[in-house]
């Protein structure tokens, strides 16, 4: 695995030259940490990751300006795969698995990223116990899987590539509480175990408790960011976020979708 910090500097990013999606996004992963990234629907959050991962091409979208690197490697331009080798993988939105197909072949296929066969069996291993239910179902069609451990395989395959940062883009979307719960305990786990993770979710509470620093997208571009700690007891945050408190926002603020940092989270604004 490679190691050393996913850095993000001065990203833009647009789709078919007409729609800019993110505006100088910069943000840092350090290894072995958990960087969480907020925002309501259409700020930037998915694609952020597809160009993390080089799968922007897929959806006609291309990098205007920035950098993304890890440790001193950049990332710009490399083919997914050749991400994928660099040490970043994703696990997209969706629990997409590979239905018709077992779940031990999706196992084997995430291991086609392995950097070799000694650490994709040491990964396999790691997988089973993370998630024995896989082991159980090893044989079972990935598409009869409850929703719950589709998610698990969606994660497990991509742990086979044995990634230095995990880029997770939703992973407790459309689950009961109880698993969210479980799938969010694994998240844990597996930052534990030193893997970085680049987390998007849409709980923002979630969010927070699991990350160490968080960044909040808004139309695509950084509003806050700063020590998840801090985030999740800003007003602001918690009311836009959180639920907490009564809408009470400038009628200029409101109309431009922006957030107005309060004045202890001022110097981490980007």
């Amino acid at each position: 695995m490679a190691n050393g910090t996913l850095a993000v500097r001065d990203l833009s990013v647009s789709y078919g030259r007409a729609v800019r999606a993110l505006r100088g996004v910069s943000l840092d992963v350090p290894a072995g940490s958990v960087t969480a990234v907020l925002g309501a629907n259409g700020a930037g959050k998915s694609t952020l990751l597809r160009a993390v991962s080089g799968t922007l091409p897929f959806h006609r979208g291309a990098v205007d300006a920035g950098t993304v690197r890890l440790g001193d490697r950049s990332l710009i331009g490399l083919h997914p795969a050749t991400v994928v080798a660099a040490g970043v993988v994703q696990v997209p939105e969706g629990r997409r698995v590979f239905g018709r197909l077992s779940v031990e072949e999706n196992l084997r296929a995430g291991a086609l990223g392995a950097p070799s066969r000694s650490e994709a069996a040491r990964a396999h291993g790691r997988v089973l116990e993370l998630f024995p239910v896989l082991a159980e179902r090893a044989r079972q069609r990935a598409g009869l899987l409850s929703g719950g451990e589709q998610q698990m395989l969606a994660i497990g395959r991509a742990l086979m590539a044995c990634p230095s940062v995990l880029l997770l883009d939703e992973p407790t979307l459309g689950l009961a509480p109880l698993m969210a719960e479980r799938i969010a305990e694994t998240v844990r786990e597996i930052n534990l175990q030193g893997t970085a993770i680049l987390l998007i979710e849409q709980n923002a509470a979630l969010a927070l408790e699991l990350s160490s620093s968080a960044h909040v997208l808004e139309v695509g571009a950084v509003a806050l960011h700063g020590p998840s700690a801090e985030l999740a007891g800003s007003d602001e945050v918690r009311r836009r976020y959180l639920g907490v408190g009564e809408d009470t926002g400038t009628e200029d603020g409101d109309a431009a979708g922006e957030i107005t940092p309060p004045p202890a989270l001022e110097r981490w604004t980007g």
